[in-house]
């Protein structure tokens, strides 16, 4: 009689497992609109996020094209009779500064080339009327203004450092003075 106990009671519990049981025929068929949720709404009006700013017209840019363009007009280095190195060494060329500069150095492999400033003027190059810029080979910022650049020369045979400032009079660039 055990027997048949066991028998029957392992045929009920195969028989309650049937293919009427399976998970896939409880689960709910996707609808074709599905109600929106808190979540999907959101997301649907959140406008998309832009994937790099705009650069800033007014920061420091030393890789502008109107830096190559300057470099590209200046008259050979006197020493050397090189052309010029377009990429600066130094600088803090803005187009919306009264008054910018970088420093480049002659396109050659001497061990110490010559270097002279390029000066701007709402990023726009100044050709001509401007004080002698050769030897300068740094801009202290800490210095230099809107309207002002400090234009840097330290090395030479006794290692002394001076700072030269070029003003914007409204007309043209002045040398102010040297510290």
């Amino acid at each position: 009689m055990k027997e048949i106990l066991m028998i029957s009671a392992a045929v009920l519990v195969v028989a309650g497992c049937g293919s009427g049981d399976s998970t896939v025929s409880k689960t709910p068929e996707p609808t074709a609109n599905p109600a929106p949720t808190a979540t999907s709404a959101a997301t649907a009006a959140a406008p998309p996020k832009p994937t790099s700013a705009e650069p800033d017209p007014c920061a420091v840019n030393l890789a502008a094209p109107e830096i190559a363009r300057a470099v590209s007009e200046l008259p050979r280095d006197p020493r050397s009779n090189q052309a010029w190195s377009p990429e600066p060494l130094a600088g803090n060329y803005n187009e919306c500064a009264q008054l910018s500069a970088i420093i480049v150095r002659a396109n050659t492999n001497a061990p110490n080339p010559n270097t002279r400033a390029v000066l701007f003027h709402l990023g726009k190059f100044i050709p001509t009327g401007v004080p002698d810029t050769y030897g300068f080979n740094g801009i202290d910022k800490t210095v230099s203004t809107g309207d002002t650049v400090a234009l840097q020369y330290s090395g030479g045979y006794h290692g002394l450092a001076s700072v030269v400032k070029f003003r914007w009079n409204g007309n043209g660039v002045e040398l102010m003075g040297n510290t």
